[in-house]
């Protein structure tokens, strides 16, 4: 269901059909598809209601990390499992590319990139990661992956979490009593929760407020997660020196948003951590492998803690 539409379907299709031979696959909307006899379904916005005209589901496996656009449907059946998307290349990826954001910020890329427009040859100083702050705000999978690949890289490395994290080279703030100590160290702030009701917005004026003058922001996780009109007014304010967002609200991003043209935001079009289909297909066929097993993979979404 709109992982890559019907269009994306075939190449879902030959990935399975060579990975798992005897495993039967259909498009949701196939006039073929007979939905009772569904045991999985794999999903990236389905439409309303069509998981629970699947009686027989035994789980579902969304085709992204997030799970938000499956459990707003106000039909979604919370009784069956539902499995987020963790392939171990998904935190390579991320992590790959929370470095070059960040080191993109830090070396003053978008100075740069208008510099070479410009024809301009203007040299200029930065400083070097030992002198950086770096802050993670969400240590799941990826998050902590990416804490580790900029530890290597020689930043000063924080991670902020629900529950205290051991992660090498990381300092672990925690909880609410953590927060805003660890807002006050950070210098350039990555933001990598799970999309939750109680994490909507929370990149906004408050949270702006609490760190350093002048940080930089990387928001690599949901486009919930920022509040786009206090972001433009940091950036323009000098609250916030720099941002770089790889997720919008809306995407794709409407042209006549302020995001394209500010010269302080650069804009990315979704492209953090995306395992091709391959890779996704391989993951789904082990869950089901543990699942038929008897066994719990841990990609479980909780509804409790919303992730």
């Amino acid at each position: 269901m709109k992982s890559g539409g019907e269009k994306g379907f075939a190449e879902w299709q030959r990935h399975f059909a060579e990975l798992a031979p005897g495993l039967a696959t259909y498009y949701w909307a196939d006039p073929s598809f007979d939905r009772a006899q569904a045991d999985y379904a794999l999903v990236w916005e389905p439409e309303p209601g069509a998981l629970a005209a699947m009686p027989n589901l035994r789980c579902i496996f969304s085709s992204g990390a997030g799970v938000d656009h499956v459990v707003h449907d106000p039909a979604f059946p919370k009784h069956i499992p539902l499995y987020r998307m963790t392939p171990g290349a998904a935190a390579q990826r991320m992590g790959e590319f929370v470095c070059w954001a960040v080191l993109h910020l830090l070396r003053d890329g978008p100075r740069i990139e208008a510099q070479s427009r410009e024809k301009k040859w203007e040299e200029f100083e930065r400083p070097s990661a030992s002198e950086m702050r770096v802050g993670v705000m969400g240590l799941g999978a990826l998050g902590a992956r990416a804490a580790e690949m900029l530890v290597a890289l020689g930043f000063q490395v924080a991670g902020w979490s629900r529950s205290a994290k051991d992660i090498a080279g990381v300092e672990s703030f925690s909880g609410e009593e953590g927060f805003a100590p660890f807002l006050a160290r950070t210098d350039i702030l990555v933001c990598l929760l799970p999309s939750t009701p109680a994490t909507r917005h929370i990149l906004s004026a408050p949270l702006f407020a609490q760190l350093p003058r002048g940080a930089m922001l990387v928001n690599v996780a949901r486009g919930a997660h920022q509040k786009m009109e206090d972001v433009i007014a940091a950036l323009d304010d000098g609250t916030l020196s720099y941002a770089l967002i790889d997720v919008f609200e809306k995407e794709p991003l409407p042209q006549d948003s302020p995001a394209w043209t500010h010269p302080r935001l650069v804009v990315t079009p979704h492209v953090a951590s995306t395992p091709n289909k391959r890779e996704r297909a391989t993951h789904v066929l082990h869950l089901i492998q543990e699942i038929e097993a008897g066994r719990e993979p841990p990609s479980r979404f909780n509804p409790e803690t919303g992730y």
